[in-house]
């Protein structure tokens, strides 16, 4: 009996076996999986629902069913739902059950990863900022302040989870406990807490735990009595052999198999050659594993949600797109590779094929004539002085955490004495990127590297207006560095003399409503507002009709750095160091007829704008050192 005729089987409910109730549907014995009692691969396709629009959820959880899944599996993503403490939201885009019902509908199970840590190349590894800007919490430990916090969300989290478990009719088969976290560190006192608290808040399908195929991160990761599973690119069988050797009985799960990878700004587009990568599929396959392709469909950073990286004392920024070179890609096309996995996806289980959705439509090529609207500086003034925060006076700069921010910008203001001559203007502990006004004139942009060599400034030993726009370009979500701050951390210096009487404009653009971009971008309520002229840096508005929504991919071309919306959606970061060139404007973001484009501009502004038929990810770079 196949893989998938068991699956089918069990569909209508598990066999009168004589177990509880509440058994799990997945078991294990000798190294075999079992599905209601029957013998049972994984063929899981990891998406997440975060990163794809609600309103094509159907249409992409169909295309992985049909390149022969039979499982999908989604991280939950703590700060995607509670942006404050008190503000829980699972209704929308957040709308889990929804999300897990609709997987259920078309006959796939659905394996869970709550975290509470996800990493997922998302902005702060999922944590929300509030989170992790207590003073003094130790993130991913024993310390009772941040298990208090967990606690508080698994028990918004779990009860709507519980009753989709498949004991209960549902299609949750499985959870992950917590993440990686042998990458991270050894406090099994905290991985047990964890497992406690899920079962407390009613988890009763089949725990497991992830991590890399490593003693040492096996070592820390991995907890008595709970499955354990290995993430990797390659060599399967040597991960089948480590993990066999230290647990016995337990059946082979590749909870993630990176098919392909995520990119930088500033990097290449990292793809893996088709037939190498449905190649390591065959490898787990044949040896007798289960699998999670990781990622099956990639979807998008909206907004400002994509993470960032930290290397050899460089902050590295995830891109706005997650394609990842998945079988399925960003916009929902079945690519090459996605192709030769559904056949020997549906060769191994004997399954009978489900059609392939037809791609949806996509909008034709054209150029957008765009209106200049207002300069940057001008415009982010007028918007910040609408703050609560505008007549805060401190001494040093305050940091978005302090700002209670989670993303976008913070325009900080001061007044000290220029001397005569030529002086340097530093920044200590920038995170991450600035611009630097005096008097109105830009005098440096930078990263924290640039900002703590100082930008030259010639004064008159006169007081000046001293304006320093900072851009958060995403939180760490990987490494000891998880959790770091953003702002200006340390504090600004004119040669020695540290610059004190700080006001600080927070600047949150990803909770900007369609209202507040467009008068934003105009200038503000004064009809007579100033346009800026030429590449000025500022915002730009375009203006085009479609007869039907269609999908849509965004070229900035002559545009430097900054964000795009559309229709008052926050599409998310541009940068011209690519690779990415397009930004994905799915369908349901558009309305038959008049529709409008915004632009944020921090650096130079283009020409114009144009609406272009295909994606266009960058040159491309085949990632393999992580898998030789």
């Amino acid at each position: 009996m196949t893989a998938f005729e068991s699956t089918q089987l069990a569909e209508a409910g598990r066999p009168d076996s004589g177990e509880r109730a509440d058994a799990p549907i997945l078991t294990f014995a000798d190294g075999q999986l079992f599905r209601a009692g029957l013998p049972h691969r994984i063929l899981s396709g990891s998406i997440h629902y975060f990163r794809v629009h609600p309103d094509l959820w159907r249409d992409r959880l169909e295309r992985l069913r049909s390149l022969g899944f039979n499982t999908i599996d989604t991280y939950i993503a703590w700060n995607f739902h509670q942006r404050g403490p008190d503000e829980a939201d699972f209704t929308g885009w957040r709308d889990i059950e929804r999300f897990i019902g609709l997987a259920g509908e078309l006959g796939l199970d659905v394996i869970v990863r709550p975290g509470p840590y996800i990493c997922a190349e998302w902005d702060n590894g999922g944590f929300p900022a509030w989170l992790t800007g207590l003073p003094g919490l130790s993130l991913r430990s024993s310390d009772p302040r941040y298990l208090t916090e967990v606690a508080t969300w698994f028990d918004e989290l779990l009860p709507r989870l519980a009753p989709l478990q498949a004991a209960n009719g549902g299609p949750v088969v499985a959870v992950q406990l917590e993440n990686e976290f042998g990458s991270y560190g050894d406090d099994v006192a905290y991985l047990r807490w964890l497992h406690d608290a899920l079962i407390e808040g009613g988890i009763t399908e089949l725990l497991y735990t992830a991590d890399g195929p490593t003693d040492l991160m096996l070592d820390g990761g991995t907890l008595d009595g709970v499955m354990a599973s290995a993430t990797f690119g390659s060599r399967a069988s040597q991960a089948a052999e480590l993990l066999r050797s230290r647990r016995e009985g337990e059946p082979f799960l590749c909870a993630e198999y990176w098919n392909g990878w995520f990119d930088h700004w500033g990097e290449h587009h990292h793809v893996r050659e088709p037939g190498g990568s449905v190649g390591v599929v065959d490898d787990i396959l044949a040896s007798g594993g289960s699998v999670s392709v990781y990622m099956a469909h990639g979807g998008t950073n909206f907004g400002l949600w994509s993470g960032a990286n930290h290397a050899d004392g460089v902050l590295q920024p995830t891109v706005t797109s997650y394609d990842s070179d998945a079988p399925v890609s960003e916009h929902g096309a079945i690519t090459e590779k996605g192709r030769m996995l559904r056949e020997r996806l549906l060769a191994f289980t004997g399954a009978v094929a489900t059609p392939v959705p037809q791609p949806g439509p996509v909008l034709p090529a054209r150029r957008l004539e765009i209106e200049a609207a207002a300069p940057l500086l001008p415009a982010l003034r007028g918007a910040a002085l609408t703050s609560e925060s505008s007549a805060l006076r401190t001494p040093a700069p305050r940091t978005f955490e302090a700002l209670r921010q989670d993303a976008g910008l913070v325009l900080y203001r001061a007044e000290p004495i220029l001397p005569a001559g030529t002086s340097t203007i530093s920044i200590r502990g920038l995170h991450d990127r600035a611009h630097v006004w005096v008097d109105g004139r830009l005098v440096g942009v930078g990263d924290e590297a640039a900002a703590a060599t100082g930008f030259a400034v010639t004064g008159e030993g006169e007081r000046v207006r001293l304006e320093i726009l900072v851009e958060n370009q995403g939180r760490i979500n990987y490494g000891p560095l998880l959790g770091q701050g953003k702002g200006i951390l340390g504090g600004v210096q004119i040669d020695r003399r540290l610059v004190q009487g700080w006001t600080s404009l927070p600047l949150p653009i990803d909770l900007w409503s369609e209202a507040t971009v467009g008068l934003v971008a105009s200038g503000g309520a004064d009809a007579t507002s100033v346009r800026r002229t030429g590449a000025e840096p500022g915002f730009s508005t375009a203006r085009f009709d479609v007869d039907s929504p269609a999908d849509a991919f965004l070229a900035l071309p002559g545009f430097a750095k900054g964000f795009a919306w559309v229709n008052g959606f926050l599409l998310g970061r541009y940068w011209e160091i690519g690779p990415q060139l397009t930004l994905y404007v799915p369908a349901p973001l558009l309305a038959a007829g008049a529709n409008t484009i915004t632009v944020l501009e921090l650096e130079r502004s283009g020409a114009h704008l144009e609406l272009r038929a295909e994606p266009e990810l960058g040159p491309t770079e085949e990632y393999i050192e992580l898998f030789d």
